[in-house]
This record gives structure tokens, sequence and C-alpha cells, in this order.
């Protein structure tokens, strides 16, 4: 609006000086030399006509080539199409990639058909957007190739529970400069991916596939309990804790043989990662419950000094309550359960 209100004023100044004998000439000077400026820009455009048609070809062609590469990644996205190295979790990166790269590669070679490319104004506008964009880039470049190798470590993806530092929850976002997930509070959290890369990251579904996410937590009990019974009761705590899969089967590892105890640790496999403190609450209350159905004290013991007797366990004891008797199995252990 108001390039259209200069304009007007121009040429009704430019016709009111004409009018006047003492102005006339200045009058005609600014009229020819609105007549010359529109002679040149009509020139110049025209001119210009073969160039901008080449450049608008080529963009048109780069156009046509990304979307035909956009046609092949989600033929591949859907599975119809199998390439080495291209993964699901890969492939939409990989497209936003090789877009990047057609775009790139179209630009650079319509750009010297671009009219006045090659003038100084835009050799200044050019150095100076270089400049501006290595001093204020480094940080997100950064950002964005932390990003690329978690994208294609496949660390992580969306829906997968995984736990990072003190963060643990289910992911909800991966982009470009970070990564969303969802804690067990309902909290939004987000990670830049260079926090991501330079930390460990526990991934808890990569692997559970049908078997649903594992879970675990640990005991150290006192070389007095016959061993037989501390898994039983770990695996019966375990059957009774709701959110817990009864199949896999529960089972126990005895992880270590300390100085004063036996640190065992129970797994068992869960469907909803989000509950999983909630979970693990209910199995410390039933496994609190069993050991003290059975008279089993829950407490690491440790010695100022050698006990009078031996803290063994007699053979007579090694089948104590819960613990399926001896004539089940070789070993003591119940039939069908697995015990580590």
């Amino acid at each position: 609006m108001g390039f259209l209100w200069l304009s007007v004023a121009y040429l009704w100044l430019t016709y009111v000086l004409a009018r006047f004998p003492l102005t006339e000439p200045l009058g005609e000077r600014l009229g020819d030399f609105l007549l010359n400026l529109l002679e040149t820009i009509g020139t110049s455009f025209i001119g210009a006509m073969p160039s901008l048609t080449t450049a608008v070809v080529i963009l048109f062609m780069t156009k046509a080539t990304n979307d035909a590469i956009g046609n092949f990644f989600k033929a591949a996205k859907a599975g119809r199409v199998q390439a080495p190295g291209l993964h699901a979790d890969t492939v939409a990166a990989t497209q936003r990639l090789v877009t990047i790269m057609v775009w790139g590669l179209g630009i650079a070679i319509a750009y010297p058909f671009i009219p006045m490319s090659n003038s100084d104004a835009f050799k200044g506008l050019s150095v100076m957007f270089g400049f501006m964009f290595t001093l204020g880039s480094a940080g997100i470049v950064n950002q964005l190739m932390s990003g690329l190798v978690l994208v294609y470590a496949r660390a992580l993806s969306v829906g997968d529970f995984v736990e990072i530092g003190d963060n643990a929850g289910v992911v909800s976002q991966v982009g470009v400069l970070s990564t969303k997930i969802i804690n067990m509070r309902n909290e939004e959290v987000t990670i830049p991916n260079a926090v991501l890369v330079s930390n460990p990251i526990r991934n808890f579904s990569r692997l559970a596939g049908e078997r649903g996410t594992l879970v675990s937590t640990k005991v150290t009990i006192g070389y007095d309990t016959p061993w037989r019974q501390v898994h039983a009761m770990l695996i019966a705590a375990a059957e009774l804790t709701p959110g817990l899969r009864p199949l896999p089967t529960p089972f126990v590892y005895q992880r270590g043989l300390a100085d004063w105890y036996v640190e065992y640790e129970l797994f068992a496999h869960m469907d909803e990662p989000l509950e999983r403190v909630a979970v693990l609450s209910g199995l410390h209350a039933n496994i609190q419950d069993q050991f003290n159905t059975y008279g089993v004290q829950i407490m690491s013991p440790h010695f100022n000094s050698q006990p009078a007797t031996n803290l063994v366990v007699p053979p007579d004891g090694w089948h104590a309550a819960p613990a399926a008797p001896a004539a089940s199995n070789g070993n003591g252990q119940r039939p069908g359960k697995q015990h580590g």
C-alpha cells in the first residue's frame, strides 16, 4: 500500500511540475527517469527469461526426483521394498537426509542461472549469512549429529521404555535436536540429543518382543537360609503380583556369594512399562509377606567376630517350605520352574 501511494505521488508531482514553464524541465526529467527505469527493468526481465526458465526447469526436475525418492522410502517403510542397511527405524531419517542432499544439489545447480547471482550484492549477502551461520550453528550442528548417531545406532525408538541417567520412561518423540520421554509421574522430559549420546541408554523394550519388558529386584539373605526356599518364596511373590506375566515364568539368579550373605535377583516380565514403579511396589510387598509367612528374616548379617557355630543349612532343611520336596527332581527345584 505504501509503494502504491509513493507511485501516485511521484506521478502527480511529475504532472504538476510539467504544467508550469519554470518547472517544466524538472518535470520532463522526472518523467524521462521513470520511463528509462521502466525500460531498463523490462529489458532486464526479458533478457533474464532464458536463465529464469532454466532455473525453474532445474528446480522442477529436482522436485520430481525428490518425489520419486519419497515414493521409494514410503514403500520401504511399508515393507514393500527391501534395501541393504535400510531399517524401519532409520527410514524417516534417511529420507530427510536424502531430501536435503537432493534439494541442495538442485539449488546449487540452479543458483548461477538466477539473475544478479554474480553481483556484489549477492556475494555480500552470501558472506554475511555464511558468517552468521558459522557463529550460531555450532551447538545446533552438534545436536543434529548426535541425533543422527542415535537414529542410526538404533538405540531407542518411539514407544520404548528406557532409562537415561536419572530419567526413566517411555520415548514419545525422537527429534533432530532432542528426545522426549514420559516418565512414571506422567511428566514430559526433554533431553538434548548430545546429552543422550554422552550417557548410557538402558532400553528395556528393544529385546522384549512378545515376552514383555523384563523387571528385576534384589534381596540379600544369610547363608543360614536354604537357597531353594529363597527361590521358591521369591517366585511365589512374583506369581501373586498383579501386572507381572505368569509366562514366561519368573526366575531367580544367585548373583553373588558375598562374605556374609547371598545376593538373589528375581526376574519377571510385564506388559506395561509405565506401571513399573507400581508393579515393583506390589512385588516388594508380596516378597515381605512371603518371607514373614515362612519366618525368614530379610536382613544381610554382618559379624564382628566368628560365630560359635558354623552358619550352614543341614541337609534336612534344604527343602524348607515353600520349596518343593527333594523327590520333585534331582536338584530340589519345582517342575516347570526356572530358578537360575
